[in-house]
C-alpha cells in the first residue's frame, strides 16, 4: 500500500539526464573547478560548464555511479548531469534517490558498459509529493555525510602533518638539534652505501635490516563462502594510504597451511606487489586475511613502525620502487629486490622521538576511519528505508 503523501513517478518525468561535454586532459587548464568522469573527479579546470549544485551520473565505464557537486563543475562526455530545479524536486533528495536506484545494473552495452538515457528515464520510483518532506529525508542523510566529510578533513590534516614532519626530519635532515650534528659520508655505515652525506650516527641500511616482508597466501576457491567470517584482502583493497574494507570475496574455511601472518590486525602495514605497485595502507575495520600479491611489512622493532609507514608513503621512495618493478603486461615488485634498497637510517634516539610524535597521529587517523565506516554503514541502512517510506519523518 502506498503511503499517504507519496507518489510513483517515472524518473524522466521528475528530472532530465543531460549529456556531459568533451574535455580532453590536454585541453584542461589547471584551476579550481572539478572535472567529473564516471569514476568521479578526474582533474580540475580553470572554467566550468555547469553552475552548482548538480548531480553527475556515470554513463560509460562505471555506469550508474552518482556524485553530488556543490561547486561549479565540468561533466565530461562519459557522464550525464542533472541541474537544480527547486519547483519540482529537492536536488539532494534526488541525489540519494539515484544512489539507491540500481542504475548501475542497467548496462545496455555488452562490449563497453553503458547507461542508456531512455532506459534510465523509464525507471519508476516512489517519492514524497511534498518537497518539504524530500528535504527532511535529505537532511537526515546529509547529517551523516557531513560528519564523514568533517572526519575526512581531519584525516587529511593529520596525514599532511605526518608527511611534513617525515620530510623535514628524514629527507631534508632538519630533525630536532640537527644544527649540532655533523654530516658524514654514508659509506661509513655497516651496509656501506652511496647516499652522499648523512647525519653522524645514522647508517646506510638496507630495507631488510629493519623490515621483514611477508607475502599473502594463495587461497583456493574451495575456501570461499558468502557468509565467511574473514574478508579476503587483495591488491584492490590496498589503495594509496587507503584501506578498502569492502571485500568481494570472503573466506569460510581457513586453510590449515596458511601462515599465521596472514591474519590481519588493525594497524598492520600492507604493500601492493603487482598492478599499481608500492601502494601502502594501514588495516582497520574488520576481520581479514591476506591474499597473495599483497605483502605485510613487519617492523623489527615497534618504534620503527611509524618511520616505515611514512617511508613507504614518501614519493622519492615510491619512485625507487617503481624503478625496481618489472613485467610487460603488469608491474611486479620483488620483495627480495626491494629488501636490498639502501636508505639513510636514523639512530635509535630519533627513531623513538619520531614514533612518539607520529604514532598518535596514525592512531587518530585509524580512529576517524573507523568512525567513518560506522557512519557509512548506518547511513546505508537508513537510505533504502527512508527512500521506501518505511520510516516516518
Amino acid at each position: 500500500m502506498m503511503k499517504n503523501n507519496w507518489k510513483k513517478v517515472k524518473l524522466g518525468d521528475l528530472c532530465h539526464f543531460q549529456y556531459g561535454k568533451s574535455l580532453p586532459s590536454q585541453k584542461r587548464i589547471a584551476g579550481e573547478y572539478p572535472v567529473y568522469g564516471s569514476g568521479g573527479i578526474t582533474g580540475f579546470h580553470n572554467d566550468f560548464f555547469i553552475k552548482a549544485p548538480g548531480i553527475i551520473i556515470g554513463r560509460k565505464g562505471s555506469i550508474g555511479t552518482v556524485y553530488f557537486s556543490d561547486k561549479n563543475f565540468c561533466p565530461i562526455d562519459t557522464v550525464y548531469y542533472i541541474e537544480e530545479n527547486k519547483n519540482i524536486y529537492d536536488l539532494k533528495f534526488l541525489y540519494y534517490l539515484l544512489s539507491n536506484s540500481g542504475l548501475d545494473k542497467l548496462n545496455s552495452d555488452a562490449a563497453v558498459p553503458g547507461l542508456n538515457r531512455n532506459t534510465a528515464h523509464q525507471q519508476k520510483f516512489l517519492i514524497p509529493e511534498r518537497i518539504g518532506d524530500q528535504k527532511k529525508i535529505a537532511e537526515i542523510l546529509s547529517g551523516y555525510d557531513d560528519l564523514i566529510e568533517n572526519n575526512n578533513r581531519r584525516i587529511k590534516i593529520l596525514e599532511e602533518m605526518a608527511q611534513a614532519i617525515y620530510k623535514q626530519w628524514f629527507v631534508d635532515f632538519k630533525f630536532p638539534g640537527y644544527e649540532k650534528v655533523k654530516m658524514v659520508d654514508s659509506s661509513a655505515g655497516e651496509a656501506g652505501g652511496e647516499l652522499g652525506l648523512i647525519p653522524e650516527g645514522w647508517e646506510a641500511k638496507m630495507i631488510k635490516d629493519f623490515i621483514d616482508i611477508k607475502s599473502g597466501f594463495p587461497f583456493s576457491s574451495l575456501s570461499y563462502g558468502d557468509n565467511g567470517e574473514y574478508g579476503l584482502v587483495t591488491i584492490k583493497n590496498v589503495q594509496d594510504a587507503e584501506f578498502v574494507t569492502d571485500c568481494t570475496t570472503r573466506i569460510l574455511n581457513v586453510p590449515e597451511n596458511m601462515p599465521e601472518h596472514c591474519f590481519l590486525n588493525e594497524g598492520d602495514i600492507l604493500l601492493s606487489l603487482t598492478g599499481n605497485i608500492g601502494r601502502v595502507c594501514l588495516v582497520y575495520g574488520g576481520t581479514f586475511l591476506l591474499n597473495q600479491r599483497v605483502a605485510k611489512l613487519f617492523p623489527r622493532k615497534v618504534e620503527y613502525g611509524s618511520f616505515i609507514y611514512m617511508l613507504f608513503r614518501d614519493n622519492e621512495f615510491k619512485n625507487q620502487l617503481e624503478m625496481l618493478s618489472n613485467g610487460v603486461a603488469q608491474q611486479n615488485l620483488s620483495p627480495i629486490e626491494m629488501s636490498n634498497i639502501k636508505i639513510a637510517f636514523p639512530n635509535e634516539k630519533y627513531m623513538k622521538i619520531f614514533h612518539a610524535e607520529i604514532s598518535p597521529m596514525l592512531s587518530n587517523i585509524l580512529l576517524l576511519k573507523n568512525k567513518n565506516l560506522n557512519l557509512r554503514q548506518t547511513r546505508d541502512l537508513l537510505l533504502p528505508k527512508l527512500m521506501n517510506g518505511e520510516i516516518d519523518l
